[in-house]
């Protein structure tokens, strides 16, 4: 499933195969009990989406919500893209790190985490990360990226 045209999470994950769902199921467990309040889980884009509402903080360059995580079951694997990497260094040498220091191959793009199975999936890696994505930090570095 590249891109899905579910309205909902649940649809999501009862439109993926037993085994895909579980894998979905797990991380999207994963985030959601390590990521700071004040994020909206929705659909977007065709995955499962962590985001600011508009409520929140409506001025951004094309109307939609500013994303921090999302999750999608992909043809050949799962991705996890992190937001938070990508304007965070910091958060992307500690995730090269943790990885190697496991001797596991990483499979990583600029924000994106590609997975086939959960032992190619390290949470230590990820966890740290969403625990210090916090609303107030996305918004900031945004806004300095936007030059605001």
């Amino acid at each position: 499933m590249a891109q899905s045209k579910a309205a909902t999470v649940t649809q999501y994950l009862s439109d993926l195969p037993p085994e895909r769902a579980s894998i979905v199921s797990s991380v999207r467990d994963l985030v959601n009990q390590h990521l700071p309040t004040g994020f909206d889980e929705t659909m977007r884009w065709g995955m499962i989406s962590w985001e600011i509402p508009l409520e929140r903080y409506p001025n951004t360059y094309n109307g939609q919500p500013l994303n921090v995580v999302s999750l999608a079951a992909q043809k050949q694997y799962t991705s996890l893209y992190l937001m938070c990497v990508y304007i965070d260094p910091e958060g992307e040498r500690r995730v090269r790190d943790a990885y190697a220091n496991a001797g596991v191959r990483l499979d990583f793009g600029k924000s994106c985490l590609r997975f086939k199975s959960l032992d190619r999936f390290l949470p230590e890696a990820v966890i740290p990360i969403l625990e210090r994505s916090s609303v107030e930090a996305l918004i900031g570095s945004y806004e300095a990226a936007r030059g605001m």
